[in-house]
């Protein structure tokens, strides 16, 4: 097997693999530091090199590839793949447009009125700040392409949405191709929920709830990030209301999907608002997310392995019969560099804890080794502390007692990922 990818999300699908009862021989490319330790990796193929990744899965044999980052899946690593016969898990280059471009996304969203926030579209500043007059402030501006979780401003005055406008206008126009776009849309209110589906044709399986943590700052504070850390299961998705996301939204969007004739075959993971209305679907993202995978995946007491080759092979409806999911509360607190979202440096060392706390695995994300082999930075989500316990609190207590244990000057976390959750009780 192949992973492809380098971040937290990859090691944690990799170790969920590697707890297979198929046993199978897992290689990475590129991987980081953490993976290294554990299987082989290729760190001279980027994920991004498509025409490299497709020669490496012939050259060692690859049975089946799961790829983990949207950019490799919007460049169509899975289109060839399947050119060269080569199985793998995740959308092609049209399902992964849903990910790619949030103005198609809308589109589709509107089309098969699906709930969402109410938008418009611009490729200029001056008509888009014209639009702001007549839509004051909180409003969000979503860049159109793919920009690492970090293309979305939600602003809280007319200033900051128009300095928003300029901002991700010139930021679509350096990461795309085509005429740069931004999205301009309601700013919906109430908590945020993760839904990760995963999809075969028609079929899917909801895997367990998940509740992430953007902001950079405790009590949701500063700007957006890739995600600072997450629990499952989401209390407050209940199970009505998740009968009722079924109904309204992960039903009708992969029946949508598969209606524009696009044949999904992978993550599709949904940003949901539960606001007063009723949730309101805010994005789609066609992979697993990061740092959701790291508390779902350790939840599913199943075969990822089974289940992934299932989906990909379209015998997900079989396989999803039997998923069973541990009743534990599970937590990630991402360990960040100082400065991310912004500047931050790279190359400081890290000295990880000689022991962990029980049901505690440290998920290495922006790690590498430097020329005397130590442990060093090398992003700006560093690690992310993996947690399971019988209750939420536990998890917290067990995850951040690791975090103060990581030696790393430039070290950060927030202290207060669960704290919604836990302060509802």
């Amino acid at each position: 097997m192949l992973v492809v990818g380098s971040g937290g999300r990859e090691h944690a699908i990799i170790k969920s693999l590697l707890a297979s009862p198929a046993k199978p021989r897992v290689v990475c490319a590129p991987g980081n530091a953490g993976i290294a330790d554990e299987i082989h990796c290729f760190p001279e193929v980027a994920a991004d090199n498509i025409v490299g990744l497709v020669e490496l899965a012939q050259r060692e044999q690859i049975d089946f590839v799961v790829v983990g980052p949207e950019v490799p899946l919007s460049l169509g690593l899975v289109d060839a793949l399947a050119a060269a016969n080569i199985p793998a898990y995740g959308p092609k280059a049209d399902g992964a447009r849903l990910e790619a471009s949030k103005i198609y996304t809308k589109e589709i969203l509107l089309k098969y009125k699906i709930p969402t926030a109410e938008a418009a579209t611009f490729d200029n500043a001056p008509a888009a700040v014209e639009y702001l007059r007549t839509h004051p402030a909180p409003i969000v501006i979503k860049a159109d392409g793919l920009a690492a979780g970090k293309g979305v401003v939600v602003a809280q005055t007319t200033a900051e949405a128009e300095a928003a406008v300029h901002d991700l206008l010139a930021l679509n126009a350096a990461t795309a191709s085509d005429q740069s776009k931004i999205l301009i849309e309601a700013c919906l209110t109430g908590e945020e929920t993760s839904i990760l589906v995963i999809v075969s044709g028609r079929d899917y399986y909801i895997l367990p709830t998940s509740q992430d943590h953007k902001r950079i700052g405790d009590g949701d504070t500063g700007p957006n990030t890739g995600g600072m850390g997450t629990y499952s299961p989401a209390e407050v998705v209940t199970s009505e209301l998740l009968a009722r996301i079924d109904r309204e939204i992960v039903s009708p969007s992969v029946n949508a999907i598969a209606d524009e004739g696009i044949d999904f075959r992978g993550t599709l993971f949904i940003g949901i608002m539960l606001t007063p209305t009723g949730p309101q679907v805010l994005e789609y993202n066609t992979r697993f997310g990061d740092p959701e995978t790291q508390v779902v995946l350790p939840r599913l007491d199943t075969d990822l392995l089974a289940l992934l080759w299932a989906a990909a092979k379209g015998n997900l409806a079989e396989v999803a019969r039997d998923v069973r999911v541990r009743p534990e509360a599970a937590i990630c607190v991402v360990v960040a560099s100082k400065g991310y979202p912004g500047k931050f440096p790279k190359g400081i060392p890290i000295t990880l804890p000689a022991a962990l706390p029980p049901q505690t695995t440290i998920i290495h994300a922006g790690t590498a080794r430097d020329k005397d082999n130590r442990l060093v930075t090398a992003g700006g989500r560093v690690l992310g502390v993996t947690s399971l316990a019988p209750t939420l609190a536990e998890a917290a207590s067990r995850a951040y007692a690791a975090c103060d244990e990581i030696e790393c000057e430039t070290k950060y976390c927030r202290r207060d990922i669960g704290a919604k959750q836990l302060n509802r009780k």
